[in-house]
């Protein structure tokens, strides 16, 4: 098999025929998107944008954007293209964000205000697209009765080891974010007849034979991660480092979990 064929098995086809992923292009889009983050770590860094409560505030709606277009995306009301689905929505969701992050910073001396003001307003474009559109959606309640108590047990949970592990209570935003993640994909996996497209979590949903087994995979994953951090972490500058990576890693679950909820309430 030729450069062309294995690219075209491994990264071309599960895009157009909507496979999921594999463990090829899993690693590789993993490889990706950790040179990224070096690399946006280091211009952030030569442009002195700290990551404070501000920026990060700042950063949500962008977060929400990229999210509600992919799910616009799979209602049909943006058209399918590589840029609109993993992983071409999060290089077209960081274009946009770190080209409305220099307008932002160029235009005016609060940035930081600007900056979350244009977020929101390209989320209501979002919204006024669907609204525009909603032949192609069946909105539904429905799974907002399974998710909210499940996630309650979730939160709570979190709650509960934050009083009693220091690592946990450190970095709850993010076990929150994935825990919320994980809500959307059982009960979209287990009740609503959705399927899990990465490679590591299909495994241990069939294995298991429930999605409930992702609270488990994220906590035993992110406890880890967050470990291995803490223990690296010697100076200032890498604490700026771990910031960033923390930030990067929020994302990776509040982004995913805002998708999934807004998919299954448009009946897509």
């Amino acid at each position: 098999m030729g450069v062309g064929e294995i690219f075209r098995e491994y990264f071309v086809n599960p895009i157009l025929y909507n496979t999921g992923y594999n463990i090829v292009n899993t690693l590789t889009y993993a490889i990706i998107l950790g040179l990224a983050a070096m690399g946006i770590f280091k211009v952030l860094k030569k442009l002195n944008v700290k990551y404070d409560n501000a920026f990060f505030r700042a950063l949500i709606p962008y977060m929400i954007l990229g999210a509600f277009s992919r799910a616009l995306t799979d209602a049909t009301i943006i058209p399918r293209t590589f840029l609109t689905v993993t992983p071409g929505i999060y290089f077209m969701t960081f274009i946009i964000t770190f080209s409305a992050l220099l307008i932002a910073i160029k235009a005016s001396e609060d940035w930081r205000r600007t900056f979350l003001y244009f977020g929101w307003a390209l989320v209501g474009l979002d919204l006024l697209l669907l609204i525009t559109h909603l032949d192609k959606v069946n909105l539904t309640a429905e799974p907002l009765k399974y998710f909210i108590p499940f996630l309650l047990v979730a939160v709570g949970v979190i709650y509960a080891l934050s009083k009693r592990i220091r690592l946990i209570e450190e970095n709850s935003y993010i076990f929150y974010a994935h825990f919320y993640d994980a809500t959307t994909t059982f009960v979209g996996v287990d009740f609503m007849g959705y399927w899990e497209q990465h490679v590591l979590p299909r495994y241990l949903i069939d294995l298991t034979g429930t999605a409930a087994v992702m609270y488990l995979l994220k906590f035993t994953v992110l406890l880890l991660a967050l470990y291995i951090m803490r223990e690296i972490q010697e100076s200032e500058s890498d604490k700026e480092l771990m910031d960033f990576i923390k930030m990067v890693i929020f994302i990776l679950g509040f982004a995913p979990g805002t998708r999934n909820l807004l998919r299954m309430l448009m009946g897509v």
